[in-house]
């Protein structure tokens, strides 16, 4: 998880560089994420016609101990497709060097807090895109964020 001094310097510097901000929430996180672990159990009454069958896990369900992991690892192979690297400073900042139209360089930066995402660029959307082709995002949590870790934020022009 992202801590709050790398969301305040992040959002800092978003706003010193001109970038716009976009967040989201990941809908059913753990879900998206496959095991690593082999985990089977027998179904049991309310399987009904498959009762006493053995069921296969395949996804890091809610409430095991490595689905968290797992889901941050899935999370950081697809940012890592899409060109971004984690900090060294902080593993849930991302960022990814990037050129203006006119030759200038800047970087884009994601911020990571478990499901919830931030992207600060000059076009966050791009990148949402990328992300939304492999999580679903709650559709209402996709916006220019007000809040963000307990703190409200609003853009002074």
């Amino acid at each position: 998880m992202v801590s709050r001094d790398t969301a305040r310097i992040g959002l800092l510097v978003a706003a010193l560089n001109g970038l716009d901000i976009l967040s989201a929430d990941i809908q059913n996180a753990f879900l998206t994420a496959p095991t690593k672990e082999q985990i089977y159990f027998y179904a049991g009454e309310e399987w009904k016609a498959d009762k006493d069958r053995t069921v296969v896990v395949v996804r890091a369900l809610y409430g095991l101990k490595s689905s968290a992991l797992q889901f941050r690892n899935h999370l950081a192979r697809s940012l890592t497709k899409i060109g971004f690297k984690s900090s060294l400073a902080d593993p849930d900042l991302w960022y990814k060097p990037m050129n203006k139209g006119n030759g200038d360089t800047y970087y884009a930066y994601i911020l990571v807090y478990v499901d919830d995402i931030i992207i600060m660029d000059i076009e966050p959307m791009r990148f949402m895109k990328s992300i939304e082709y492999n999580f679903k995002l709650k559709k209402e949590s996709l916006k220019r964020p007000e809040t963000y870790l307990g703190a409200s934020l609003s853009q002074v022009d």
